[in-house]
């Protein structure tokens, strides 16, 4: 039984990637890491924001995260891009030859229940399935990492989640799942849809809600007659 918490300043939890334009890496050395790192820390104090899990990889990034507002998150997301951008070209002496991005970040709605402890658990796992380590917390550039080794500094970017995490979280996050293919599976499809990940009736409801009923539906032309 999923124990739901009282989300501090409520709204609808997202999921939130992007990735470096050509997959290339654009995270090659520890200060390219605190570049980033530095740059959440300032979006975090200019927009109302809650960051429950981030996990920055070298070519891409995860963030699961709550906005006050809808118009915070685009402003939030935004933000984050273009300084990141500015940055990496100054730091790399690159100015002016090209994106550091391969466009707009990619979103979906996630349910406050055991679909948000599935989420962070695929975005913190994400080290680990890559083999960049031998234990998800030993990545040091993401929320697992920062809750369990991280300054006082480093865990105030994070924000209490919605969900009680299992006392076994780190155990869960590092032991494959029986249904580990599944699971990902739907994570994936709604990463590549913009589709509201949850139980079928809230997913039905929140896309009515958020003008995402599209998501919903099968890609592709339409069969004769259907």
């Amino acid at each position: 039984m999923v124990r739901i918490l009282r989300s501090p300043i409520g709204g609808m939890v997202y999921h939130i990637l992007n990735r470096a334009n050509g997959r290339e890496t654009i995270f090659q050395r520890e200060e390219d890491y605190k570049v980033i790192g530095k740059i959440l820390f300032e979006a975090k104090k200019k927009y109302s924001i809650q960051i429950f899990s981030f996990c920055i990889m070298p070519n891409h990034w995860h963030f699961v995260l709550c906005p006050k507002e809808g118009k915070d998150l685009p402003n939030f997301m935004r933000w984050i891009t273009h300084t990141h951008t500015q940055r990496w070209h100054t730091y790399h002496q690159t100015v002016g030859c090209g994106h550091v991005y391969q466009g707009r970040y990619k979103s979906f709605p996630v349910e406050k229940d055991s679909h948000f402890l599935l989420l962070c658990r695929y975005v913190e796992r994400n080290p680990l399935r890559a083999k960049l380590v031998q234990k998800a917390e030993g990545w040091e550039w993401s929320s697992l990492w920062t809750r369990e080794h991280g300054t006082e500094q480093q865990k105030s970017l994070l924000s209490p989640w919605p969900v009680e995490r299992p006392n076994s979280y780190i155990e869960w996050v590092n032991t494959p799942l029986i249904n580990e293919e599944r699971d990902l599976k739907k994570i994936r499809h709604a990463l590549q849809r913009g589709r509201p990940y949850g139980r079928e009736d809230w997913v039905d409801k929140t896309a009515k809600e958020s003008g995402l009923l599209s998501t919903l539906k099968p890609r592709g032309r339409p069969r004769k007659g259907t």
